[in-house]
């Protein structure tokens, strides 16, 4: 863990406070159709993907080729509907615009997780308490030992493998995340948790939310296919393991790289905004790429920008990450990035590293040496 103190004084802080609020505000200002052009043309791309995805599903009968094309087709739409579109819809950053749909109150997305269950453990808990110890439970995802800070347990020794489980079936972690921090299932309750909504609640968004996914997907439209029945559940099947592993990836390579930081809660007590800034900036990572990549994450790409202003569209991080850059260099503070390529080797060489208790990492070290 970290001591926030040891980067900036109080009144450093103060003033990292202001240039990061004001920065915020401009781009706030100057938010208009441009932008709501933006998200309305990424939603016809998005549904074009999908139509175009699920009837070249069925050109399958005819060539594999064609299957092929329909299947990574859908994925993208799944991807764009999870990151660009559903993300930062549900994060508000479009609020302003009085859409009908598009708004963080009535948008609901194509994974197997509740909306409204998703607001609740990431955009309050997490970006709240970014990897504070103990409260962001985003952190590890209460699956995998990330840091020192965690005590070392015998699963941790194949928690490589637990990594790849979740990225294939990443959409249903996410959906049951909630559920097992609040120990719904099976455990023994925290008496420090609670939860904004009853355990039954819980229970009925969740199995609800996956039975709706779990038809459409694997039922209704291969039913739909009549003979093609297989092919098309086997491409809704594909292109849903798509989508798992490239949001998995991308969300583990902005908070789980090797430079970032973690926390104690006791050293977050009583923090100033410009401390809780300097939080997000130390426990974020980014990473580079073409714009078109930048879209497909999300913009996730960008995640410390997406940390310091989680409602703030996120089309807009890439014309922050410069300035945000130049003000953290100003004031000494770390700003992690490097190539997507780097950032995931990072994250596996992370996981691996911690999957070991520190006495046994020392002693390799030393014998190393």
């Amino acid at each position: 863990m970290n001591t926030l103190s040891q980067f900036l004084s109080a009144h450093q802080a103060e003033q990292l406070a202001q240039e990061l609020d004001q920065l915020a505000a401009t781009t706030r200002e100057s938010l208009g159709e441009s932008d709501a052009r933006y998200l309305q043309r990424l939603v016809a791309v998005q549904r074009l993907a999908a139509i175009s995805g699920r009837l070249l599903l069925l050109a399958g009968f005819w060539s594999a080729w064609w299957w092929g094309l329909g299947v990574l087709l859908l994925a993208l739409a799944k991807i764009l509907d999870n990151m660009e579109i559903g993300h930062n819809v549900l994060h508000g950053q479009y609020d302003w615009m009085n859409h009908p749909y598009l708004n963080s109150r009535r948008f609901e997305w194509d994974i197997a997780c509740d909306a409204k269950s998703w607001q609740r453990t990431h955009n309050f808990e997490h970006h709240t308490y970014t990897n504070i110890i103990g409260k962001d439970r985003d952190f590890g995802y209460g699956l995998l030992r990330l840091s020192d800070d965690f005590r070392w347990r015998l699963r941790n020794l194949w928690q490589f493998v637990t990594y790849l489980l979740l990225s294939t079936l990443f959409q249903w972690g996410v959906s049951y995340h909630e559920l097992a921090a609040q120990r719904v299932f099976a455990g023994r309750k925290k008496a420090d948790r609670h939860s904004q909504v009853s355990d039954s609640e819980l229970k009925k968004a969740f199995f609800s939310k996956g039975a709706r996914q779990l038809l459409k997907d694997y039922l209704v439209f291969p039913l739909l296919a009549g003979p093609l029945f297989l092919q098309v559940l086997l491409g809704n099947l594909l292109a849903n393991l798509i989508r798992n592993w490239w949001t998995a990836t991308v969300i583990f390579c902005g908070h789980f790289t090797a430079e970032v930081y973690t926390f104690s809660a006791e050293e977050c007590e009583g923090e100033s905004r410009g401390q809780w800034y300097l939080r997000q900036m130390l426990g974020s990572s980014n990473f580079t790429g073409p714009r078109w990549f930048h879209i497909l994450t999300g913009h996730l790409s960008c995640q410390i920008e997406h940390h310091l202003f989680p409602d703030l569209p996120a089309s807009r991080y890439l014309e922050l990450a410069p300035q945000v850059q130049a003000i953290a260099q100003r004031y000494q503070i770390p700003y992690h990035s490097g190539s997507f390529l780097r950032q995931y080797g990072t994250v596996l060489a992370r996981i691996l590293r911690y999957s070991l208790p520190a006495t046994v990492r020392q002693t390799r070290s030393g014998a190393a040496g």
